[in-house]
């Protein structure tokens, strides 16, 4: 994508982050939008596409010392939140498909899910401990209204009484209450909810679909009320652009009885980096330098850095000044005090008869 030529005269798309698909890293074919005809397309909608996904194995497996769970799972490739910063986006080029409007259009629904989870869990190789929801892609977007497979395969993992973490930034959440507090009985559940920021015009801009801020924090309110252990998770942090927000976030959902959080500096892998770029061209051209300049001061001088160590936090003088920051206002707010992991010991496998039952 020439950016140069093209940043100023991309039309707003309704609804979406992202306003053009930037070329796919694994195709071979480029294609050159016309510019007249992008020039006539201001204010366009597009509509949500969903496709089967008929993958055979539905727990990801992960090797990286950064996150505290090995098996993560996710409902849904693609996700119609469409943050524009999001790391997951470059995953949809796999699939011959691209990083932009694409990622937030065509959704790739994994109807089987629940199913793939039951026999996972019911093998002997399966050893009891956390799955965490979602590792890539939000597992209460817009797609599970509709399909209801987070809902679906929670209920397998309470009749399997298996521990789960959730993390998300929708208010749908709470549609599951039910569920949650039972699993909440027997310490099987941790909800992690992100929240960028708590200017809900930049959040309309940079996540569009997602839950406003204001949504989040009454999700927060709703959720501890409800019993569920909850933690805010201040992600990603953008520095130069919402890292200035970090102490009122955790001040806003420690007076709401949260007391534990966390939060994750943004990096931009792959063509992110180019829809980041733009996004902060159309949208605050004055402070578009100022953003890039300040992640690169956190990367090594990159736009991204993917090593483990380091790529949840950031290196140099202004990730530890964000780190600092953090851990002040933790103490000050009163979070982050001892955790009582979930618990692993009520685990079972039922018997076929009982399957009926759920």
């Amino acid at each position: 994508m020439q950016e140069l030529l093209l940043e100023n005269i991309l039309p707003v798309v309704k609804g979406r982050g992202a306003n053009f698909d930037p070329v796919n890293r694994f195709e071979k074919l480029k294609i050159e939008p016309d510019l007249d005809w992008l020039q006539e397309q201001d204010g366009r909608t597009i509509k949500t596409e969903y496709f089967r996904d008929t993958t055979r194995e539905i727990l990801a497996r992960n090797d990286s010392p950064d996150v505290s769970f090995t098996f993560s799972l996710n409902p849904y490739r693609g996700c119609e939140h469409g943050c524009i910063y999001c790391y997951a986006r470059p995953t949809h080029e796999y699939f011959g498909l691209s990083a932009g409007l694409d990622f937030e259009t065509k959704i790739l629904v994994k109807s089987d899910a629940p199913t793939l989870l039951r026999k996972r869990l019911n093998s002997r190789g399966w050893t009891p401990q956390v799955v965490a929801f979602s590792g890539n892609t939000d597992c209460y977007q817009p797609a599970e209204k509709r399909f209801k497979l987070t809902r679906r395969c929670l209920e397998v993992l309470l009749e399997f009484r298996n521990p789960v973490g959730i993390i998300t930034k929708s208010a749908l959440v709470t549609r599951d209450l039910d569920l949650l507090r039972e699993m909440a009985k027997l310490n099987l559940v941790r909800v992690i909810l992100s929240i960028t920021t708590l200017n809900s015009q930049l959040a309309r801009k940079m996540e569009p679909r997602a839950a406003s801020p204001e949504k989040r924090l009454e999700t927060l309110t709703l959720l501890l009320a409800a019993g569920i252990p909850t933690t805010v998770n201040v992600a990603p942090v953008i520095p130069g652009l919402t890292d200035h927000e970090m102490p009122t976030i955790l001040e806003a959902a420690a007076m709401r009885g949260v007391r534990r959080a966390a939060y994750i500096l943004m990096r931009l892998p792959h063509s992110v980096k180019e829809l980041m770029s733009v996004w902060l061209q159309k949208n605050y051209p004055d402070r578009k330098d100022k953003v890039l300049n300040a992640v690169r001061s956190t990367r090594g001088g990159e736009l991204n850095d993917p090593g483990f160590g380091n790529r949840l936090s950031g290196t140099g003088v202004r990730a530890e000044t964000i780190r600092r920051m953090f851990e002040l206002s933790c103490g000050k707010y009163g979070l982050n005090g001892e955790e009582t992991p979930l618990a692993t010991d009520h685990f079972r496998r039922p018997s076929p008869g009982q399957y009926e039952l759920f």
